[in-house]
């Protein structure tokens, strides 16, 4: 029997189930490639977060990058959280859903000046400044419009979080965050200057951790930093740990969050910090295993060395494969007893040998079938794109017995909607 992402996903006379709606259903009435999402999963993965910090003082911003969707958005902003931004765009729909502009953290190593003033203007709850020009940069655009933004600083720490190295993020090599060894003389500047107030540390080192060792040498190293800053007398209220907890695409054991907030509490409190909030900023964990990204197999292809199957999903739908190598899970949609499995390499049309879902796969499939890549939900939609001119998909969510369209697919007309032709040629 096939994996399955969560317990709002089953089989059920062999016919693959999103809590009480039939895929092939969905498939049917909206057509693939289809991007369908559980809210009843989504809903259990935020409620891990709540309840493993219900007893710490803590913020929670979703990861809008994760996957930016409206409708899922609004799903999380009714449940209390605020929001971890990267780019204007990410602000305005942010704010579109009503969001608490409080209650959003705008991170990113790039922040141009339109987006500072926008954010300015917006009355966010803290900028993450990621590097001295860009500190010096929002300290003149905040004087001039007499704003006094909170901010963050992302430190990076030198641990290596053994990951995918495109997802690394806390190595001195990397370009995020402030060198761990020049970052005091920034904070003793941040903490005396009078455009801006000081109000926490942050330190972001990867996405798809596995194992919280690397959280506890971050932390350690945060904890070395803090107490050089109260020896000058700084103190500051928040520190964030960013949101890089991962998730379960095939056979990954994952550390509990209990055991990740244990740790960080237990490490601050020894050291005197057990004042600070904690501040997380999931993004995959929270919505990876709520995401399927439905597919119709259009071809069954043999050659004297592989067997495909040539599907009408492709990288412009889900790049991560072809990005990261990445394994995703992929399943039928309607189990067949009697049909012969073959080792199947998951391919789409895009015109790249680096358009593939999954290598080497056992599955009964057939023209026609329709397939499930699951644990979609993070880095599905979000990267996606209209490369080769291929219309983006529709979205779906699923409550319960019933099926809402929150983005429609692309119409031929969405293509070239913001190219204009001059009118001599």
């Amino acid at each position: 029997m096939y994996e399955l992402p969560s317990k709002h996903f089953s089989y059920c006379n062999g016919k693959l189930f999103c809590e009480q709606v039939e895929l092939q259903s969905l498939a049917e009435e909206f057509g693939t490639p289809l991007y369908v999402y559980s809210e009843a999963t989504l809903c259990e993965a935020a409620l891990a977060y709540e309840v493993a910090l219900k007893d710490t003082p803590h913020k929670l911003h979703y990861a809008v990058k994760a996957n930016s969707n409206l409708t899922l958005l609004k799903i999380l902003q009714k449940r209390g959280w605020g929001f971890d931004i990267v780019s204007i765009g990410e602000l305005a729909r942010v704010l579109q859903i009503g969001a608490d502009p409080k209650r959003i953290v705008f991170s990113g190593v790039g922040k141009t000046e339109e987006e500072i003033r926008v954010a300015l203007s917006a009355g966010i709850g803290a900028f993450n400044v990621e590097s001295e020009p860009e500190f010096d940069r929002l300290v003149q655009i905040a004087s001039e419009m007499n704003i006094r933004p909170k901010l963050y600083f992302r430190i990076n720490p030198d641990v290596d979080a053994h990951t995918h190295p495109y997802i690394s993020t806390g190595l001195k090599n990397n370009k995020f965050g402030i060198d761990y060894f020049s970052a005091l003389p920034l904070l003793k500047r941040a903490a005396a200057t009078a455009q801006a107030e000081l109000v926490g540390i942050d330190c972001h080192i990867g996405s798809q951790l596995t194992s919280f060792s690397p959280y506890f040498d971050a932390c350690e190293k945060l904890i070395e930093l803090l107490e050089k800053l109260r020896s000058n007398g700084i103190e500051i209220q928040d520190i964030d740990f960013g949101g890089g907890v991962g998730v379960r695409y095939r056979d990954e054991n994952i550390d509990s969050l209990d055991s990740l907030v244990c740790g960080l509490r237990t490490r601050l409190s020894e050291k005197g910090f057990s004042h600070l909030k904690l501040v997380f900023e999931p993004g995959r964990s929270v919505v990876a295993a709520c995401g399927a990204l439905l597919c119709t197999v259009q071809y069954v292809k043999t050659t004297p060395v592989k067997h495909f199957l040539i599907t009408d999903a492709g990288m412009n739908d889900l790049i991560r494969p072809a990005l990261y190598a990445s394994w995703m899970p992929v399943i039928p949609t309607a189990l067949t007893e009697a049909a012969d499995q073959t080792l199947f390499d998951v391919v789409g049309p895009v015109c790249e040998s680096s358009d593939w879902l999954a290598r080497d796969r056992e599955l009964p499939a057939k023209a026609g079938e329709v397939l499930a890549v699951t644990m979609a939900g993070a880095y599905g939609m979000s990267m996606s794109s209209r490369y080769n001119s291929r219309r983006q998909p529709a979205e779906v969510l699923v409550r319960g017995k019933d099926a809402f369209l929150i983005r429609r697919r692309d119409t031929f007309d969405d293509l070239w909607a913001n190219e204009v032709v001059p009118s001599d040629f």
